[in-house]
């Protein structure tokens, strides 16, 4: 990644924290008159441009694992990661009755389309899978999946009723209370 600039930052953002890098960015631009562009999506998705040249100057992933890979391939500043925020992966929904605290939705005959995000390039995608198969209903769901590329775009498919439920951040899913939600881990 290259220098900052002063002045003007170009921000790669992991997309379950879009939400606050706004917040972020705002207070920033408001206090100091400094701006952040900023980039939402998936870390790996990231990654890959990044070492293809793409010119980030901060990127805020959702894993340690890929900031780590860019650190030691010398396209990172050595000794500048650091962990911003610990992410928590929930079951949504837009129907405040449809989830339940231990996620019995799953198991419904009922149920219709589940949304989580690309395990290859979102490490909330990774966990999904891990919770269906920790539950053992990864061979029950599966024909019910649809995937998104990033978490944004797994919670787009949920808040617009594409999908029924759909593993996302709970960063995205915070402050919607007449929407339901189980913790996921």
């Amino acid at each position: 990644m290259r220098g900052a600039a002063a002045g003007e930052a170009q921000v790669a953002v992991a997309a379950n924290f879009a939400e606050p890098i706004k917040a972020i960015a705002a207070v920033l631009e408001k206090t100091t008159g400094h701006t952040l562009k900023i980039s939402t999506g998936a870390s790996g998705a990231f990654y890959t441009q990044i070492r293809n040249g793409a010119p980030f100057d901060v990127f805020l992933s959702a894993d340690n694992e890929r900031p780590e890979m860019l650190e030691r391939d010398g396209l990172a500043q050595p000794g500048t990661r650091f962990t911003y925020a610990t992410g928590k992966l929930v079951l949504w929904s837009v129907k405040a009755d449809r989830v339940d605290a231990r996620g019995e939705v799953l198991r419904s005959a009922g149920l219709g389309k589940v949304a989580f995000a690309n395990p290859k390039t979102a490490p909330y995608g990774e966990a999904a899978l891990q919770v269906m198969q920790r539950l053992g209903l990864s061979a029950a769901v599966a024909p019910k999946l649809v995937q998104g590329e990033s978490i944004g775009q797994t919670f787009a498919f949920v808040k617009t009723g594409n999908a029924d439920v759909g593993f996302v951040a709970l960063s995205r899913a915070s402050g919607r209370p007449a929407e339901g939600r189980a913790r996921c881990g």
